[in-house]
């Protein structure tokens, strides 16, 4: 495996200096960013693996394990992330071996901007969660040099973990046409995200094969949470050309909030309105009515994810693995379900 000092070499740096910018510091000592570029070329040509565990024995004698990053996006999906947690703490209870999991937040449209990311020096691998088109982009540019799995993403350079979101979305397109409906809204989280995209995406491919009517008057584009879907229906209520008889809300948090709206402006779910989500977070279950959703195996992914990032560790591999889970909706009374 290539030493620091033979990165130096090839970039032609210091060993001081090639040490800093591999750990993550070329900025705070202002290193150039073409300097910081020759050396992260060299280290990739050289195939250097930092030794994070060996670091960390040396700075505190004590036992270490391999750490696995998940980055998760600081916004209101922030309250999804214990569904995957869930499964990645089982997924771990299942393993021979033990692992340390950072979790490392990021904002959205700014991954390229983790400098650990780029370097591979504070993990041994990462599971990159809700990134946007932006980050996507960066993604699929950049030359990482620890092992990744995208959850939700697809990808041609590195392991993904996802479902067919736009299949999906016509499954809803036909779940609500076989139950009589013809005029449907829509309410989609504005937030850039492929999977979201597909969705609706999928949806209106199928609404517009079946012959639905989804009226711009009745798409509406909101903030990712509660308070998002509430203003949402807010937004939708017509003043005069009748509301549409059923909604695909593309988040159940977003469900959730449309269905207090809809309580508040006398709509009766599901006598007037029907209503279906995306997800099946537990607090469908809860809610009056209770919700019914498309179930996305969150916990499950989290284990796949896990398992394809593990491979890649062990082996010191890279491969574009990508594994399809499937969806299935969930009826409950909002929607399709018994009504008593």
């Amino acid at each position: 495996m290539a030493s620091i000092k033979e990165i130096a070499k090839l970039a032609n740096v210091s060993q001081g200096t090639a040490s800093m910018v591999l750990n993550g510091k070329g900025d705070k000592y202002r290193i150039s960013a073409a300097t910081q570029r020759k050396i992260l070329e060299a280290a990739k040509q050289l195939n250097y693996q930092p030794n994070i565990s060996a670091r960390r024995l040396r700075s505190g004698g004590e036992t270490v394990l391999p750490i696995i990053a998940l980055f998760w996006t600081l916004d209101t999906r922030a309250a999804l992330v214990g569904r995957f947690l869930k499964g990645l703490q089982h997924a771990m209870s299942e393993l021979e071996d033990e692992y340390e999991l950072l979790i490392h937040p990021y904002v959205g449209t700014k991954l390229s901007e983790v400098q650990s990311l780029v370097t591979g020096t504070r993990f041994n691998g990462a599971i990159i969660a809700n990134s946007t088109e932006e980050d996507d982009e960066f993604l699929e540019a950049a030359d990482l040099n620890v092992p990744v799995v995208l959850y939700q993403r697809d990808s041609g350079k590195y392991a993904s973990v996802s479902v067919d979101s736009f299949k999906s979305g016509g499954m809803v397109a036909e779940l609500l046409h076989s139950r009589g409906h013809r005029k449907v809204g829509l309410i989609v989280p504005d937030v850039s995200s492929r999977a979201i995209r597909l969705r609706e995406e999928g949806f209106m491919a199928k609404a517009a094969e079946l012959g639905l009517d989804v009226g711009e008057a009745w798409i509406v584009y909101e903030d990712f949470s509660e308070q998002g879907g509430y203003e949402a229906v807010k937004r939708l209520k017509p003043e005069g050309g009748g509301w549409p008889s059923a909604i695909f809300a593309l988040s159940d948090q977003m469900a959730v909030g449309a269905l207090k709206a809809l309580d508040e402006c006398g709509v009766k779910v599901p006598e007037e309105l029907e209503i279906i989500g995306y997800d099946n977070d537990e607090v469908t279950n809860y809610t009056v009515p209770t919700l019914s959703t498309v179930h996305l195996p969150v916990e499950d992914m989290a284990g796949e994810c896990l398992k394809l990032l593990i491979e890649m560790m062990r082996y010191q591999t890279n491969v574009k693995a990508a594994k399809k889970m499937d969806t299935r909706i969930v009826t409950r009374k909002s929607c399709g379900g018994p009504s008593n």
